[in-house]
């Protein structure tokens, strides 16, 4: 059934959103005409994204899994958005069937349709809350119930921070988790920066501030920036084709230039 149908109360369906763009982008149904025609624009300005978003969900699926392997049974999805093949509890419990996942998103469309993807399996939750909140969403009785904070936690940030703006301090955000997950705990993730393709992201960065959810491209060091204390593990910050290719579950693309890095870091 595609969105168009859904009759949701409180969506405002005339307003292009980032979650449906990118389901748009990764040939999904949960999006409305707003959101098709917004992401229709950013292709013809980047005509390869969403080859590189198709990247991205690869990244985080290895990245999931190279986690379950160094023994992590706990997933933070922060900004998790609308649910597409290879989430993180399907990924994660395959591998473990012990893990548990709690997704946090703020957009009513993206929970809905998580909560009815997760009908019948205990190991997994979703939250309506900011991630620009950690206390908030750390706090949160249903995490905890999930979640043992004295033991160690994945806290994944999948392109999600580039759409944080300066003024909303996305290192101290990540910082504000960072300092309440016990040692050994792990911070994946992804970000758009216009380092290998500036006009492209300019034209993007226009066309997002039309919509509800402004786009910030950032430098490599200001990714790198973002993962605070903790220690980025072999590769580093890469591009997404790069990080551990021999984990991945299929074929990787080969795409040109890629607008963004991707990593994961431990917590001494």
């Amino acid at each position: 059934m595609r969105a168009d149908d859904w009759g949701q109360d409180g969506v405002d369906t005339d307003v292009p959103n980032a979650a449906r763009m990118y389901d748009y982008y990764l040939g999904g149904l949960h999006n409305f005409p707003a959101d098709r025609e917004m992401a229709q624009r950013v292709v013809g300005a980047y005509p390869a994204l969403p080859g590189v978003l198709q990247l991205n969900r690869a990244f985080l699926r290895r990245a999931v899994r190279y986690l379950v392997r160094q023994g992590i049974r706990q997933f933070i999805d922060l900004g998790s958005g609308l649910p597409t093949v290879g989430n993180v509890h399907e990924v994660a419990q395959a591998e473990a069937p012990d893990a548990r996942i709690v997704y946090v998103d703020v957009d009513p469309t993206a929970v809905l349709h998580s909560r009815l993807m997760l009908v019948g399996n205990p190991g997994a939750t979703v939250l309506q809350l900011d991630l620009r909140n950690p206390e908030q969403v750390l706090s949160h009785r249903d995490l905890r119930w999930q979640i043992d904070l004295s033991q160690p936690v994945a806290l994944l940030t999948v392109a999600v921070m580039h759409f944080i703006g300066d003024a909303d301090d996305p290192v101290g955000i990540m910082g504000a988790y960072g300092a309440e997950v016990a040692s050994g705990s792990y911070m994946v993730l992804s970000h758009a920066s216009g380092d290998n393709e500036p006009e492209a992201a300019e034209k993007i960065t226009a066309l997002y501030a039309r919509t509800g959810n402004p786009m910030y491209f950032r430098p490599r060091a200001e990714i790198e920036a973002i993962f605070g204390d903790f220690e980025l593990v072999p590769p580093g910050l890469v591009v997404p084709n790069e990080w551990h290719p021999e984990l991945a579950d299929a074929p990787l693309a080969e795409i040109g230039n890629v607008s963004g890095y991707c990593g994961v870091a431990r917590k001494p």
